[in-house]
């Protein structure tokens, strides 16, 4: 049985420091009334288990981004060691296919405690012709739908995909199946390194449901000033 999917806050902040004491300090001056943690390779990697479950007992919702992509009973055992670490939200990679996003959610739906389960799509680092050099056919956009739906099929809570596609995504999925998207840039923000960009409200109402933003919070001189000026700025989305 799928978990109640509750979308408040939909910021999802993403913590890519190298040591551990830069994540704190900026985790001491955030709210978890007003966003989710998000803990991808890099820092699980340093860190560990032990970083994520730190996190955890600040209060937060932590969305362990580490994308598994692997036969499938390695994937679901890993993702139940995810939730045995009280995570919020956990990822895997949709392309790893059915067997193995279905694998995992079972695995997942026998433990008391059940995180989300979200398949990553196509990457918001790549353009057209990133995803051709890698044999795909199509364009990102018709990519992601493709993988959206198996997802979705397979049982998924919901994917990560680029704003851009949400629209696309959204009414070939049910209701409920949650849209996911990092690369969300406040308009007066850089692209950094994301090519297929949004703004945080644009983004919500082309049919995201939850906003992976960075270094416009992570990198702002008063990080908490800049995580309230984007809730201000999505605070009329109601959907």
């Amino acid at each position: 049985m799928s978990p109640v999917i509750e979308k408040n806050p939909r910021i999802i902040v993403a913590l890519d420091f190298p040591v551990e004491a830069l994540a704190l300090e900026l985790v001491s001056g955030l709210d978890p009334k007003l966003c989710r943690l998000k803990v991808g390779k890099e820092m699980f990697t340093r860190l560990g288990p032990g970083f994520v479950e730190k996190l955890a007992a600040k209060g937060f919702d932590i969305f362990l981004d580490l994308k598994f992509h692997d036969i499938p009973n390695t994937v679901a055992a890993a993702c139940a060691a995810a939730a045995d670490l009280g995570v919020w939200m956990v990822n895997v990679h949709a392309s790893g296919g059915r067997k193995m996003m279905e694998t995992a959610r079972e695995r997942l739906e026998t433990l008391s405690h059940r995180p989300l389960l979200i398949g990553v799509t196509i990457l918001t680092s790549l353009g057209q012709e990133d995803i051709a050099e890698v044999g795909y056919t199509g364009t990102p956009a018709k990519n992601v739908v493709r993988l959206a739906t198996l997802a979705d099929s397979a049982g998924l809570d919901g994917i990560v995909c680029s704003p851009l596609e949400a629209g696309e995504v959204r009414p070939n999925v049910n209701d409920n199946f949650l849209l996911v998207t990092p690369g969300v840039r406040p308009a007066s923000a850089s692209q950094d390194d994301q090519k297929r960009v949004m703004t945080p409200l644009d983004a919500l109402n082309n049919g995201a449901d939850m906003l992976v933003i960075g270094r416009p919070i992570t990198a702002a001189d008063n990080p908490l000033e800049s995580l309230k000026n984007i809730q201000a700025e999505i605070a009329g989305f109601s959907k």
